[in-house]
């Protein structure tokens, strides 16, 4: 399957958001740029770069223009991370709300993993979700729990909320919002082992840093630009 490209997903997603602020339908601002429905909900699912004449009829409707600047690469997730080396660890577990939504989960048996594990043992990297390891034993346990909870399935097909189905053994992305925050699972025979991390008097249950890097390339990716940037700073300040 090609990689999407980050453009084509960055103007779906200010497409949607522009549209959306203005409470139109994808049918209205079709007829708005004197295009069809399906050609937005196309430029909306980011699935490929669409035409720039396309574009430009879309956001001029919305009365918006486009503005094109250059940049070095990646150096918006640079940032992030530098602004978030610079936060207190038990800041940046407050934004993702995380005890709110280990609390919930009650007793279900999980395995904190990839960026939140990370994140845990004090790397700077952004996470935008919760992140746990839960047993496929434990699916029906834990597809109760999303139903309580209020869970949309991530559809990654039209990149939103809102799948069909809740159970994990359904094909698609292991990605949730519920009424606590949004959860990413990361189904396994037997839960990973752990190490314990405490902050503020509180216990997490955590896959190591280097288990995070062999099995989830995501997190592996962040981790690695970290420790090469980290590696580069102490370079240039000897």
């Amino acid at each position: 399957m090609p990689q999407r490209s980050r453009l084509a997903t960055e103007i779906a997603a200010v497409l949607r958001r522009e549209r959306g602020s203005r409470r139109l339908t994808q049918q209205q601002l079709a007829d708005r740029a004197g295009t069809s429905q399906s050609a937005v909900a196309r430029v909306e699912r980011g699935e490929r770069i669409p035409g720039i004449p396309l574009v430009e009829r879309l956001f001029a409707a919305l009365d918006l223009q486009l503005a094109v600047t250059t940049e070095q690469l990646d150096s918006q997730l640079d940032a992030r991370m530098d602004a978030l080396a610079a936060r207190p660890l038990r800041d940046r577990i407050g934004d993702l709300e995380l005890d709110l939504l280990l609390d919930r989960l009650g007793d279900l048996p999980y395995r904190l993993t990839g960026s939140t594990a990370a994140l845990l043992q004090g790397a700077p990297v952004p996470v935008d979700v919760v992140e746990i390891a839960v047993r496929w034993r434990d699916s029906a346990r834990f597809t109760a729990w999303l139903r309580a909870a209020y869970g949309q399935r991530w559809d990654a097909r039209w990149r939103e909320f809102g799948g069909l189905y809740l159970e994990p053994e359904e094909p698609g992305e292991h990605l949730w919002r519920t009424r606590y925050g949004d959860l990413r699972a990361q189904m396994c025979d037997e839960l990973p082992p752990a190490v314990e991390v405490r902050h503020d008097e509180r216990s997490y249950r955590v896959v190591p840093l280097l288990a995070v890097e062999l099995t989830d390339p995501r997190a592996a990716d962040l981790l690695r630009r970290h420790r090469q940037r980290a590696a580069g700073g102490a370079g240039k300040s000897g």
